[in-house]
């Protein structure tokens, strides 16, 4: 594309794309369902216009940011396109987050103003009674997310992005939905995932980027999951494994009596998809509709269509539109096909983010231009990664990022904890359950100790942080330098 065609597209945006130009255009179509409520895009336009209103008089701006911590519901996203017409960012908070939690995010994110379950009604009242009508120089319909991932800090890391205009990113996110086969406009989205979650996110915020319908669920139910899909005529799903191995497990009638037949994408990553689980989708689902792919919050890596997957089962694919895939030893050197080193992602657009703090975080990630997100893989010799383990100790549980470095620093508070490890251990619903093996303190009784512990954990941290299974041991295995052996651990309780 020449240098005249990328203006000319760009400059055709926001007529094309966004709420405010399906209202425009299709102000009947629905754009949202939620239960029985059914908005139109006339609606959710004219309910952005005055939640954006009403953020603007609590202090959301361009300078200081909307912070979001609301279970999946209408709000969350309303609130969302609000803050982006007022040209903020949104900073979304996992819902049921603790109060030490919520003040990280706050305090990092510069949030002006939080929208949570205990002043949303005050705030919606205000948004009912706000005045009608057009939003005066309202900028374009893209939610831009300061968006967190963690690492072996304990605390999660802000993923900064280049200030591109937003014109630029909703046409990324045109093309990406095109490569799928799906950047049409009569295309109906299912979102199960939490909205706080990036992968939940994009699911309503780029259906109404495209002029689809959104379908969203409060919470994943698989059984309800496949009614919505018949009723609605569900033709996408952006899913992680956790979500298809429930709807695999619900009973087999109710399986042969859904009517899965306006699929035509069931887009899955956030964790691995053990190969059985995927070929079982596969059978489900009509033929040539389940893509995977790999990717992190920082950036995205590599995609692969069903057709490949059969020829390649238990690869995640080839670098997706835009993206580049190498392999690096420890030194930084490229590694033939089939060896294993550390996965680097880059762009052809060059360094495509930071993170927030110290530039010394950032650099530790990146080799030029290339990131890595920690995972340990090899390319075959037609270009297609496989992941082999992740050098990080990210445990993946139900498709979301645990990083046990934050669990152990809560944990370790505890008085009745002498020394604790956590880990992921393989689990057939949920990928990884989060571990913690713990060494108690002398003379503590052990019987009252994990529940005690576990109680503890949850009064700091949010609920799918804190561990599923406990294990008591007199001591932790320990490397000759005292670094606490974690694949050692992963292994014996994998085996127990």
């Amino acid at each position: 594309m020449t240098g005249t065609d990328l203006a000319d597209a760009l400059a055709e945006v926001p007529d094309r794309h966004g709420v405010a130009a399906q209202a425009r255009h299709r102000p009947d179509r629905v754009a949202l369902v939620f239960g029985e409520l059914r908005l139109t895009y006339a609606e959710v336009d004219r309910a952005a216009n005055a939640w954006a209103r009403v953020l603007a008089e609590r202090g959301v701006g361009p300078d200081r940011r909307l912070g979001i911590a609301l279970p999946n519901r209408p709000e969350w996203m309303l609130a969302a396109l609000g803050a982006a017409r007022l040209g903020a960012e949104v900073v979304p908070i996992p819902h049921g987050a603790t109060p030490e939690e919520r003040a990280y995010f706050e305090t990092d994110g510069a949030v002006g103003f939080c929208c949570d379950e205990r002043n949303l009604a005050a705030t919606v009242a205000d948004v009912a009674a706000s005045p009608d009508g057009p939003l005066p120089d309202a900028a374009d319909d893209y939610v831009v997310l300061r968006a967190y991932t963690s690492g072996t800090t304990g605390r999660p890391k802000a993923v900064v992005r280049p200030a591109f205009p937003r014109a630029a990113l909703m046409l990324g996110v045109v093309r990406y939905f095109e490569s799928y086969g799906l950047a049409g406009v009569d295309e109906v989205n299912l979102t199960a995932s939490p909205l706080h979650h990036l992968a939940g996110f994009s699911g309503p915020h780029s259906a109404w980027l495209l002029g689809h319908t959104c379908v969203l669920m409060a919470r994943y139910d698989p059984a309800e999951a496949l009614r919505l899909i018949a009723a609605e005529r569900v033709t996408y799903w952006v899913c992680a494994p956790i979500h298809l191995y429930r709807l695999m497990r619900l009973p087999a009638a109710s399986r042969a009596a859904a009517d899965v037949s306006s699929i035509r994408r069931v887009l899955h990553g956030s964790a691995p998809c053990p190969v059985e689980l995927k070929r079982e989708v596969m059978r489900f689902f009509p033929p040539g509709t389940v893509w995977e792919t790999y990717g992190g919050t920082e950036t995205m890596g590599t995609v692969i269509t069903p057709e490949e997957w059969e020829r390649k089962p238990g690869s995640v694919g080839r670098p997706a539109r835009g993206s580049v895939i190498k392999i690096l030893d420890t030194e930084g050197n490229e590694l033939p096909p089939g060896e294993p080193g550390l996965v680097y992602i880059g762009s052809e657009w060059g360094r495509g983010f930071r993170y927030g703090g110290p530039e010394d975080l950032t650099e530790s990630v990146y080799r030029g231009d290339l990131a890595t997100l920690g995972d340990v893989g090899y390319l075959d010799e037609d270009g297609y990664l496989f992941l082999v383990d992740r050098a990080k100790d990210v445990v993946i549980t139900g498709g979301a990022n645990v990083y046990p470095a934050e669990v152990e620093t809560v944990l370790a508070r505890h008085p009745g904890v002498a020394e604790v490890a956590v880990v992921g251990v393989p689990d057939p619903e949920y990928g990884e359950l989060v571990t913690a093996v713990v060494v108690p303190e002398p003379d503590v009784p052990p019987e009252a100790l994990v529940t005690d512990v576990d109680r503890f954990c949850r009064a700091h941290l949010v609920a799918y942080k804190c561990p599923r299974r406990y294990e008591l041991v007199d001591e932790l295995p320990r490397d000759p330098m005292g670094k606490v052996r974690k694949r050692e651990l992963r292994d014996r309780l994998a085996g127990a």
